[in-house]
């Protein structure tokens, strides 16, 4: 059973008990306090907790999850991955233990063409609170559960809280035991070490936690709490990892060779020509690579992008981890472009939202390997010297220093530098390296001011500065054009009396019109002329130290000297689009505010012409209802000509008046405040803003991303440009309703939806139609069975577009049909998009001459160049190439002679 149908069978099984199909949130958690959603009842804990009411009673979802806490551990567990799907089943107030233990009985072990899962009610273990007798007696009695088969646990292994003072309560935990081939029996009754050891572990798997919200918990640590009393309103909470029902139920020995994964495992085999399961330093590089090219394409389409902090550093940890397995594996081209289609292939069936922003996805991933591929050529040469250098002198640890050579020179992260150290047996001055990093922050930030100077040397400034005995006066606010004196002159840092055209100069002048970059508002262009003929072009505008205003630009024509008399004249133009900008921007973040609440705060921002960008501390993703409210709320008060005014006044007036700070300003004793509409938006602002809301025209917001831990960033199109952008999607619209034929634009969907489903329809009526072909085929191909040895053989290669699902249904139909009076073995292949899959069927006869099914097919399969397996009547297996399944069949036949002559 594919994991896509797994997903679908979820929440169609509950959605037919009451539940409301609640959409897994995104990766990037709501709360602030962690960086992902790392479990399915994260988006449901204010309803559990009781802080908000539930707007349902009953839901059901399956949650996307990322966990990287024991990321090292990935590849090297059957257990560990970093993305994974928590399917949840929810009640608050509603059913209770009785009502969440009967529908996970009936989901895990009704028949698949039923629409449950269809497990072995015979391989199904319960653990529960040893106080629960509720639900003990409910399993046993009433489900019919051997007692022998239920564990009593106590507390502290099997009781759920939210580490605080608050609702807390048991679990209910079903097991699936795989058999003794995957560990020892389980120790049963009232046993603490349950199940006792990591290979128990491997053998009986939790697959479904259900969580009994009942009390209310004290003040404690750990488990040591006290429990106050039952609750009033009594909640469950569920979680079954569906990842681990795939690989139970596509009989693959781990969640990495399930179909969502292990394609990608394939590809890395085929670039690499390394083979799984031949080597396992080999095989844990091959799961790394599954693992982290899935997680990247999930963290990616929710919006994080690659960063060197918080979820950005996690997103470059895993593609920079996956890229190095393909290095160590031999393969130094670029691997991404063959990896990370595949896992979209595979992922899109369950969120197909990943098809239509892959091209976005892609080009970030993509780009991020690039970088990276430069960083190992050059870093991984500079690490193996000094590791052997270490190493020679017997030494056990790399030197700090070293390490921060590596980050800061050739970009290695310091946890890769730690990870390739532990291979080779060293360890790293963790001490020094961070040392290193502090001062090379100090640097950082005096060379950042350096460069915004011109010069790295800032006291030429501020002797002009103190020269003129104050600021230089602007302007800007009330004049285009300022009459003024050329002050100082400077030319490559030096100041200079005078210089002839062409020069790149910059110039201080006794005052000016021209407004410096501050406050996340770009300076201003323009010109000045010059009395004699002489013209400089004003590209920039900045305040090296503060008071002293620099233009720099070229002097394109005739001489430049200190006292010339000279007139400065901005670009009107842009001053204009700029201002527009920066109102809107003004207006964004005090919408933002209304929708969001005061967390909202301001981060930065950035005001360009027809362009504004706002930067904003907030702990999840803005929803898109919420940023539509919030452009709608600004074009409306553009229509309502708010007027927009400054004051002065003292910072202390200002902040009793409840005007916001900009993010990183400083401010004097005196301050300026800008107001819209009176009292709506109260800034404190040193930029340029329109006289009134009206002027601004349109504004657009173009999207919401995460840029950072805690932080997002809103794009906007601001007057001119958001209209030239929305004539550009209103042209679209246009030829899309003529190219699909409807009559209105608000057709559009509906008819995108309509044809996507008659999509989905006729692939639904093909699989169908397949289906029916085998059946009809069975009765004729039951007459090829042969006999091998006293047992019936019937081997058959079905061809292709045959999926796994296909050949279950065919090899169970055909060993009905051969019947039970001696010993039969089926044996049918097919392929499905390039990958081989092969199902064998044994009888209770052939089971009795010693033929399993599980044993003969892991031979089949490896001889097909895959891998697979599964019960004894019944076993699956899958990936290899489709021209090998002839040999595979061959080798079921000789399974079965060895057998017999044995």
């Amino acid at each position: 059973m594919r994991t896509s149908e797994i997903h679908r069978r979820w929440l169609d099984f509950f959605a037919k008990k009451d539940h409301e199909i609640v959409p897994s949130t995104s990766l990037v958690s709501s709360d602030p306090s962690i960086l992902f959603t790392i479990a399915g009842m994260v988006p449901f804990i204010p309803y559990i907790v009781g802080t908000e009411k539930a707007p349902y009673s009953r839901a059901v979802s399956v949650q996307k999850c990322i966990r990287t806490n024991d990321i090292e551990n990935v590849g090297r567990t059957t257990r560990h991955g970093t993305f994974f799907q928590m399917a949840g089943n929810f009640s608050f107030g509603d059913y209770f233990k009785t009502g969440a233990i009967d529908f996970s009985w009936e989901f895990l072990t009704s028949p698949q063409d039923q629409g449950g899962l269809g497990f072995d009610p015979e391989r199904l273990w319960f653990t529960v609170w040893e106080q629960d007798e509720e639900s003990y007696r409910h399993v046993t009695e009433v489900i019919g559960l051997d007692p022998q088969r239920v564990v009593r646990l106590p507390r502290e292994e099997i009781f759920w809280d939210t580490g605080q003072p608050g609702p807390a309560g048991p679990c209910g935990e079903w097991h699936y035991d795989r058999g003794a081939e995957y560990g020892p029996d389980a120790v049963t009754g009232t046993v603490p070490e349950w199940p006792g050891d990591e290979k128990a572990e491997d053998r009986y798997i939790e697959i479904w936690n259900l969580v009994f919200d009942q009390y209310l918990r004290g003040e404690g640590t750990g488990k040591d709490y006290p429990l106050l009393g039952e609750l009033d309103q009594k909640s469950i909470d569920t979680g079954l990892g569906v990842e681990r029902v795939a690989y139970l139920l596509q009989g693959v020995d781990n969640m990495y060779e399930i179909d969502q994964i292990f394609p990608v495992i394939e590809k890395a085999q085929e670039l690499s020509g390394r083979v799984y399961g031949a080597d396992g330093e080999d095989d844990v590089h091959l799961r790394i690579i599954g693992d982290h090219v899935r997680s990247a394409l999930m963290l990616v389409a929710d919006g994080v992008r690659p960063g060197n902090e918080g979820r950005g550093y996690v997103l470059r940890r895993l593609i920079r981890r996956a890229v190095r397995s393909m290095r160590l594996l031999g393969y130094t081209e670029r691997s991404m472009p063959a990896l990370l289609p595949i896992s979209q292939s595979m992922m899109v069936d369950s969120y197909p939202g990943l098809e239509a922003d892959f091209a976005r996805i892609s080009e970030i991933v993509y780009g991020e390997e690039e970088a990276f591929r430069r960083t190992l050529e050059t870093g991984t040469t500079l690490f193996d010297g000094v590791a052997s250098a270490v190493k020679k002198e017997g030494g056990r640890v790399l030197p700090g220093e070293d390490a921060f050579r590596l980050h800061d020179t050739y970009g290695f992260p310091i946890d890769l530098t730690m990870e390739m150290a532990g291979e080779v047996g060293l360890q790293v001055d963790a001490d020094a390296f961070r040392s290193a990093m502090q001062e090379q922050r100090e640097r950082a930030r005096a060379d950042a001011a350096a460069k915004k100077a011109g010069h790295t040397d800032t006291a030429i400034y501020n002797r002009l500065l103190s020269q003129r005995g104050g600021e230089v006066p602007f302007f800007g606010y009330t004049e285009d054009t300022v009459a003024t004196t050329v002050e100082s002159v400077l030319v490559d840092g030096a100041l200079v009396d005078s210089v002839q055209a062409p020069a790149q100069v910059e110039v201080v002048l006794a005052s000016t019109p021209f407004y410096a970059e501050a406050g996340g508002q770009l300076a201003d262009q323009g010109q000045i002329s010059l009395t004699g003929g002489g013209l400089v072009e004003v590209d920039d505008v900045q305040k090296p130290v503060r008071g002293l205003i620099v233009h720099r630009g070229r002097l394109v024509e005739g001489a430049l000297s200190q006292g010339a008399s000279a007139i400065a004249t901005i670009d009107v133009e842009r001053r204009g689009a700029i201002a527009r900008a920066h109102t809107a921007t003004h207006m964004v973040h005090q919408s933002l505010r209304e929708e969001l609440g005061g967390s909202a705060t301001q981060a930065g921002s950035e005001n360009s012409p027809g362009r504004m960008r706002f930067d904003f501390r907030y702990g999840q993703a803005v929803p898109k209802s919420a940023l539509e409210q919030i452009e709608g709320r600004v074009n409306t008060l553009l229509q309502d000509e708010l007027s927009v005014t400054d004051q002065q006044m003292s910072l202390d007036e200002a902040t009793a008046l409840g005007a916001q700070a900009l993010f990183g300003e400083k401010y004097g004793d005196i301050v300026r405040v800008v107001s819209i509409g009176g009292d709506w938006s109260r800034e404190l602002c040193g930029g340029t803003h329109v006289d009134s809301t009206g002027a601004i025209g349109t504004v657009q917001l173009m999207g919401e991303a995460s840029i950072g831990s805690g932080v997002r960033r809103v794009d906007a199109l601001v007057g001119l440009s958001a209209y030239r952008h929305q004539a550009k999607e209103h042209a679209l619209v246009s030829q899309l309703s003529e190219l699909l034929k409807v009559g209105a634009a608000e057709e559009l969907p509906e008819r995108v939806r309509s044809l996507t489903q008659k999509m989905k329809d006729m692939e639904k009526q093909l699989a169908t139609l397949r289906g029916q072909q085998l059946q009809a085929e069975a009765g004729k191909l039951v007459e090829t069975a042969t006999d091998v040895d006293g047992v019936r053989l019937l081997a058959h290669d079905a061809g292709e577009d045959v999926g796994a699902g296909d050949l279950r249904t065919l090899a169970l139909d055909l060993r009905s049909r051969l019947g039970e009076d001696r010993p039969v073995t089926v044996a049918v292949a097919g392929h499905e998009d390039g990958r081989a899959a092969l199902v064998i069927a044994t009888n209770a006869a052939a089971r009795d001459r010693g033929l399993a099914a599980g044993a003969i097919l892991r031979g089949a399969a490896e001889a097909m160049g895959g891998r697979g397996g599964g019960k004894p009547d019944m076993a699956q297996g899958g990936g290899g190439e489709p021209a090998r399944i002839p040999s595979a069949l061959t080798s079921v036949r000789e399974a079965i002679a060895a057998a017999a002559s044995a």
